[in-house]
């Protein structure tokens, strides 16, 4: 199976361990993963934003890099979504123009191919024991793209259930959003704070040390509350602990 790592832009920008822990935990399973150097953003910022246009040559390079793999795997659920549910759209959209030929074709065969880290293991692997050890207790935030859009369900939570060690420590109302949303944050930043401060509390009331999700763009959002409000609780990607004892937890 040739698996190429779509790692996103904002990994690869400001979290490259998370990137590096997904490849790790693949070799552990037996399985080389490929690096296309050509991928970029899948234009997620661009569309939320309303420049859909500006999408259009992003969807055209995204399927000529990871054209001919088997699987695309990435440690956000957030980018997964963007492709499977939205590049599709951007392509019809394209067509009147002719301005990418046979974009849709091209969207039809390599989206479908695009799986969120949990959805490749559980699903396409059968695993839910990846071999990991985490001597630590974890609570899980359920970010809105991985529910509302991607539908991973409970698998990011079997996958930590069977991490050696793993005490897995539930979060009151899991299901509301932590305020970041992306440019909403921006946009937004007292209504975000706001949010964001609701969800620190309910995450710190479990007692945990670690706070880990599927998205780091969620995670910096509440990594950097818990750290204004001086917790010394840690954040880190699900990806890093599945690895193993991973790199030092970010803030």
């Amino acid at each position: 199976m040739r698996i190429a790592l779509f790692i996103t832009c904002f990994n690869d920008a400001l979290f490259p361990d998370v990137g590096q822990a997904v490849v790790r935990v693949l070799r552990r399973l037996g399985h080389e993963v490929e690096f296309p150097a050509a991928q970029t953003c899948c234009g997620q910022m661009h569309f939320n934003s309303g420049y859909r246009d500006a999408c259009i040559p992003l969807v055209d390079g995204f399927t000529a890099a990871f054209a001919g793999y088997d699987a695309i795997v990435t440690p956000s659920p957030s980018c997964a979504a963007m492709v499977r549910h939205h590049h599709a759209t951007l392509a019809a959209s394209d067509a009147a123009t002719r301005a990418h030929p046979d974009l849709q074709d091209r969207v039809a065969a390599v989206t479908p191919r695009v799986y969120e880290l949990t959805e490749f293991l559980v699903d396409v692997l059968g695993l839910t024991d990846v071999g990991a050890s985490f001597p630590h207790t974890v609570a899980f935030h359920r970010t809105c793209h991985s529910v509302r859009l991607l539908g991973i369900g409970d698998r990011p939570e079997r996958l930590l259930a069977a991490v050696d060690g793993l005490t897995l420590s539930p979060v009151p109302r899991a299901d509301q959003c932590c305020g970041f949303g992306g440019t909403f944050a921006v946009k937004n930043a007292d209504t975000s704070i706001a949010m964001g401060d609701d969800k620190v509390a309910d995450i710190l009331s479990t007692g945990a040390e670690v706070l880990t999700a599927a998205d780091t763009s969620c995670l910096m959002h509440i990594g950097g509350l818990l750290s204004r409000s001086g917790s010394p609780m840690r954040v880190m990607h699900l990806a890093e602990i599945l690895a193993g004892p991973g790199p030092e937890a970010r803030r």
